[in-house]
């Protein structure tokens, strides 16, 4: 009789053992009796009656993503993988919604990110796709938003983590945003090289108008010095003229330039034929054209009388 009562003991703990069942944290377990729901277990340490309750399925109320891949095409004509991260989660309150309605959520909810994507990408062109992909997963949450409520399941985030074009396509947007950059950068040298050269130009201007200035000035002391030569030469030699005084001054400077010529070891300079003598030359045309600048002067300046009649 002994081994009979073990064997009711070992019967009765496994009865009480298959009664006990865990549910993990954010987990909800379904337990049904005879097949028809009857409650919502928490988490932690559960009993249901044995071989009449089973636990018929568990849902984790965690936070879960589903990433979409669709191809579509857009406005002009250019086929693009779009990729949609979609975050969802069961609600507390309708977890029994979300067993028992919907057969493959993943399923439904890929087909609404199907729907809503292949509805808005073909009305864009590729540029616009990449600007207002913002605007399609705000229309992507919204749907989902308005359908999966009904089934239990709530959506936190809905993104467009991918626009991937066909390769092709790429390379040619490469190109083109090159070019444009190239030619930006061809007006900025433009631009620059404008910049230089006007400013070489106003720098040379203004350097030959202070060097015309200076050799003005040169020419000023030049002859204030000659005057004074001149003069100082005449009061102290009587009987000099002032063809002999610029005669010598004509000579000093020529003998000057000579030497300064002789100064310079990598002189570029070409004297031709010439000799002392022709300073007489020289001067006799510096003296003509200083007495024909005073006649010139002296008839502008003075009063023209009618003259007498003739007896």
């Amino acid at each position: 009789m002994g081994w009979i009562w073990l064997v009711i003991i070992v019967a009765i703990i496994f009865i009480i053992l298959d009664g006990l069942f865990i549910v993990r944290q954010q987990t909800s377990a379904i337990v049904e009796r005879l097949g028809r729901f009857t409650r919502i277990a928490p988490a932690g340490l559960n009993f249901k009656i044995p071989f009449i309750d089973r636990v018929a399925g568990r849902l984790s109320l965690r936070i879960q993503q589903l990433d979409v891949k669709i191809e579509t095409k857009t406005k002009d004509n250019v086929f693009v993988n779009v990729v949609v991260s979609v975050q969802y989660y069961v609600l507390p309150s309708k977890v029994v919604d979300a067993f028992y309605k919907l057969q493959d959520p993943q399923g439904q909810i890929t087909s609404f990110v199907f729907d809503t994507v292949r509805a808005r990408v073909p009305s864009l062109i590729l540029d616009d796709l990449f600007e207002r992909k913002d605007d399609i997963a705000s229309a992507v949450k919204t749907e989902l938003d308005n359908v999966m409520d009904d089934f239990g399941y709530g959506i936190v985030k809905a993104l467009v983590t991918d626009i991937d074009p066909d390769a092709r396509v790429k390379t040619s947007m490469n190109e083109i945003n090159a070019a444009q950059r190239m030619r930006e950068a061809a007006i900025q040298q433009a631009e620059a090289d404008k910049i230089r050269v006007v400013k070489a130009a106003e720098g040379e201007a203004e350097s030959k108008a202070l060097q015309g200035q200076g050799i003005a000035n040169q020419r000023k002391a030049i002859i204030e010095g000659l005057k004074e030569s001149v003069e100082s030469f005449n009061a102290s030699i009587d009987g000099t003229k002032a063809e002999d005084v610029m005669n010598l001054v004509l000579m000093t400077q020529y003998f000057d330039t000579l030497k300064e010529i002789g100064f310079s070891s990598k002189t570029n300079t070409i004297l031709i034929p010439h000799s002392p003598g022709g300073m007489g030359d020289i001067s006799e045309q510096m003296r003509n054209a200083i007495i024909t600048a005073n006649e010139v002067n002296g008839s502008g300046s003075s009063t023209h009388k009618p003259a007498a009649p003739k007896q």
